[in-house]
């Protein structure tokens, strides 16, 4: 069940209506929570009570913990519950990754065993493994009522493809009796639908040239390949944080904040800026329970070094099973320990521009230079091997001829995409703007309205599945 489906329709009207005619905190809660179950179970039921396993770990793990005062007592039921979550996700998720590599080292072939992953158990394994850790460390109460955090890791607008929330987030408001109010209907409303079309108008549309090109890379010259490769970032990015829109709208329906995970990422100057603003909660997650877990910047220079390039080649192998990923995200924690040392120098020796046109300009390099290397890296990303992936950079570096084929589509969502980020650059200071309009006013729902007929007319009707899905 995807929130592009007639399933999700239904479901979402029948919980609409039932959270709205129950006038109880509690019982709206488990009417979400139970809507939440029957979302994840329409994927597959048997993984219901996967999903539902760890919710009881990391709650009762969580108990255990405030329940002790003795430091060593507390880390050792952290520890066993962080170890168990991991070896659910490890089991699923990279068994079959790990029997594959020692096969190619041993030099001989055994039956694999047939794993099916559940979908986003990613996230709400995160999810689970940080509310263990934030009771350990304190900065959140443990939450005594099983069905609370059980929402929290289950709730379903953000059950399978995040953003990632932290406990310290979510719980607190659910102490609020949240009713369903005309200024949160009529904001979720334009978010989902800011979302639906970044989906099923522009990502869905790139997909078409990007799937083309990347499954016969050797038959496309140089600049068909480099066009494929930009359509690709555009795709990833609309489809990604169109979900992430949608997710967030659908929450603000039933008065509830989900965190922003986007904010115009490919107007970042530098690969630091990058990962603060692109995927921000998974960003923030590996940033606060592994990089300062590992010891963060307290240890030394190379120590943080170490811990950079550990967190990244570990966020790359959380995006999926595959060397291709792997690699993906030590270029990630190379380009970061090279910011580093570069920032170093540029304190050292007081390199900067006084000069306010050369400022700009070289913030404009930087621009794209950042862009040019977060595309490099999203060919490893979205190529099928590292051989195919170094195939396509070797075909655009050697300017190969081949099929010319250029997406006309691409450079429209291009330069659609290019002024929305300018426009954020100027209305408001590089940040991105949620397009919320007040709909008592009678041009505001003409806008509404233009955007919904935009997106019957040009939706795409082939495969809509999210791409991060099979994360």
């Amino acid at each position: 069940m995807t929130f592009i489906s007639v399933e999700f329709l239904i479901l979402f009207s029948i919980t609409a209506v039932l959270v709205a005619v129950c006038k109880d905190s509690k019982k709206r809660q488990l009417i979400l929570l139970l809507a939440s179950y029957i979302f994840y179970a329409y994927w597959d039921v048997r993984f219901l009570g996967l999903l539902i396993l760890q919710t009881c770990v990391s709650y009762g793990i969580a108990l255990q913990i405030a329940n002790v005062d003795d430091c060593k007592k507390r880390k050792r039921y952290c520890t066993v519950g962080v170890t168990v979550l991991l070896a659910i996700l490890g089991f699923f998720k990279y068994f079959n990754f790990f029997s594959s590599s020692f096969q190619s080292i041993l030099g001989y072939e055994y039956e694999m065993m047939n794993i099916i992953l559940p979908v986003g158990i990613s996230f709400y394994t995160f999810q689970a493994i940080s509310y263990m850790v934030d009771v350990y460390r304190k900065t959140t109460p443990v939450c005594r009522e099983f069905y609370k955090v059980s929402l929290y890791i289950s709730f379903f607008p953000q059950l399978v493809a995040g953003p990632i929330v932290r406990a310290d987030d979510f719980l607190p408001q659910l102490e609020r009796n949240h009713d369903i109010r005309l200024l949160n209907v009529e904001a979720a409303l334009q978010i989902f639908l800011f979302g639906l079309f970044k989906k099923i108008v522009i990502a869905d549309r790139l997909a078409v040239s990007v799937d083309a090109v990347f499954a016969m890379p050797s038959e496309y010259d140089a600049a068909s390949i480099i066009c494929a490769v930009i359509a690709y970032s555009l795709q990833i990015y609309c489809d990604f944080s169109g979900y992430s829109d949608m997710a967030i709208g659908v929450a603000k329906f039933f008065g509830y904040d989900l965190c922003r995970n986007f904010n115009m990422p490919y107007i970042s100057k530098n690969p630091t800026e990058f990962w603060k603003r692109w995927h921000i909660s998974l960003s923030l997650w590996l940033q606060n329970y592994l990089y300062i877990s590992l010891g963060g910047n307290r240890k030394g220079i190379l120590r943080q070094y170490r811990n950079l390039m550990i967190t990244m080649i570990s966020g790359g192998l959380w995006h999926g099973a595959d060397w291709t990923f792997v690699l993906w995200g030590f270029m990630h924690g190379v380009a970061l320990v090279g910011h580093k040392i570069f920032l170093k120098y540029k304190e050292k020796y007081q390199l900067s521009f006084r000069n306010e046109f050369l400022k700009k300009a070289a913030n404009m390099i930087s621009i794209g230079a950042t862009y040019c290397f977060v595309c490099i890296g999203w060919i490893f990303f979205r190529a099928e091997s590292v051989g195919q992936a170094f195939i396509i950079l070797r075909r655009i570096m050697t300017r190969a001829d081949g099929i010319h084929y250029i997406y006309s589509f691409t450079i429209v969502y291009g330069i659609i995409i290019l002024l929305c980020h300018l426009y954020g650059v100027w209305k408001n200071n590089g940040q991105g703007i949620y397009p919320v309009l007040k709909l008592d006013c009678f041009w505001n729902k003409v806008v509404v309205c233009v955007v919904l007929g935009l997106i019957l007319v040009f939706s795409y009707q082939g495969d809509n599945a999210f791409v991060y899905f099979q994360f």
